[in-house]
């Protein structure tokens, strides 16, 4: 390896697993091509790799934040490119890092680009999902088991509810970065398979458990989510006090998959997949959104979420090329819905070739994964490029969002590493 060319990873190499870096290579020969790899491996333990070729300029220096990629996973000028083309060593993974307590890592390294064994330089990013300061507390209280991060200081702080399908602590842990006290919950427990219910009031308590949380300075909370998420916040909206704010991803108008129960009483019936309507592709993966029946259809509409009675704002956040589920057509059915009642308490936002798996940004792009609702693999639509820069848009939004509808005394808090 060589001493004298050097990989840097500005401002530094330990940072957000949200924020941008600039990766820089100097001391190269003049106009030298040379390949910069990265590579992590998940919790799961799959190996996920990236490569990208560039030339050098006249002093011997490559910018990525400058510089276009010649070849390799992406071409042109892309900054955070490595990131998010990181791909699975294993087709159809999904890319696992849910536990906030540890560090995405992400190798560097810059090769010889006739030699590719060689390497000229190297450097690690250590990506947290946590801030300094920011605590995080396992939590089983009644009928529900989550995880609540609070960030340091003593607040008061707002108060947001993030419900996965399934356990994540990613987005919640980033979320409390940016001084907010978050509850993340499963939808689904992780052996959930034979469920003939769903239950909305272990929701309603980690509500009530976080509207009691000594820094959360407001009795009204904010709730994220995305996917069938998506259609239990709607109706925590409709059905439970205290949700002041609800954005949702990718979701759907109407309960699905399985029905709802509130206070010993089905409140919503499901609906349920067509599976003679799945799209099977040459590769075997399915294509599940034309199997999601119209909620609009007479048989289909006591499914729908009665969005027109919750008290709520919303932001609804689809995408053009969901492959999972309509969720433009189901926004639009929602906004329509709200704008003939004169209700204007809503914000959108629909991303031209952006995919279902909308996430906190800076993560690899999934096209494809097992998706446990048909057991198969699914595919989840959108364009690389395009779903990345929606990611980065798509968060800033929420962020301004929450601070908008759920907020309590103002608190200055920075997010520090």
């Amino acid at each position: 390896m060589s001493s004298q060319i050097k990989l840097k990873l500005l401002p530094r190499a330990r940072c957000l697993y949200d924020e941008p870096i600039q990766v820089k290579v100097s001391n190269l020969k003049s106009r030298q091509v040379v390949t910069i790899k990265a590579s992590s491996t998940d919790e799961k333990g799959v190996v996920f790799s990236s490569s990208a070729a560039y030339r050098a300029d006249g002093d011997g220096e490559i910018d990525l934040v400058r510089d276009a990629s010649l070849s390799g996973s992406y071409v042109g000028v892309e900054p955070m490119g490595l990131l998010r083309t990181l791909t699975p060593n294993t087709l159809n993974k999904l890319f696992i890092k849910d536990k906030a307590s540890e560090p995405h890592m992400v190798k560097f390294s810059v090769h010889d680009d006739e030699e590719q064994d060689k390497i000229l330089a190297e450097a690690t990013n250590e990506r947290l999902l946590m801030a300094d300061g920011v605590s995080r507390v396992s939590v089983k209280e009644g009928n529900f088991h989550g995880v609540l991060f609070t960030p340091p200081g003593k607040g008061p702080f707002p108060a947001v509810l993030d419900l996965c399908t399934v356990t994540s602590e990613r987005r919640a842990a980033l979320l409390a970065n940016k001084g907010f006290v978050v509850l993340t919950l499963p939808v689904f427990p992780e052996r959930s398979s034979n469920l003939k219910m769903l239950h909305l009031d272990p929701f309603e308590e980690a509500i009530i458990f976080l509207q009691q949380q000594p820094k959360v300075g407001s009795k009204q909370i904010g709730i994220v989510s995305k996917s069938k998420a998506a259609d239990v916040a709607l109706s925590l909206a409709a059905f439970v006090a205290g949700v002041e704010a609800v954005v949702w991803i990718s979701g759907c108008s109407a309960n699905t998959a399985i029905p709802l129960f509130y206070r010993k009483r089905q409140i919503l019936p499901a609906l349920m997949l067509d599976s003679k309507r799945l799209i099977t592709t040459q590769s075997g993966a399915v294509i599940v959104k034309y199997a999601v029946p119209d909620p609009l259809k007479e048989e289909n509409r006591d499914t729908l979420v009665p969005v027109e009675q919750a008290n709520t704002h919303f932001l609804f956040v689809a995408s053009e090329d969901d492959l999972s589920l309509d969720s433009r057509a189901f926004m639009i059915e929602m906004m329509e819905r709200l704008q003939r009642l004169g209700k204007k308490n809503f914000d959108s936002v629909c991303y031209p070739k952006a995919g279902h798996f909308l996430e906190p940004p800076y993560g690899p792009f999934c096209p494809s994964s097992l998706n446990r609702f048909v057991k198969n693999i699914s595919l989840w639509g959108g364009e690389s490029r395009a779903h990345a820069a929606a990611e980065v848009d798509m968060w800033k939004k929420i962020q301004e969002f929450l601070k908008s509808h759920v907020s309590c005394d103002p608190v200055h808090f920075d997010a520090k590493l």
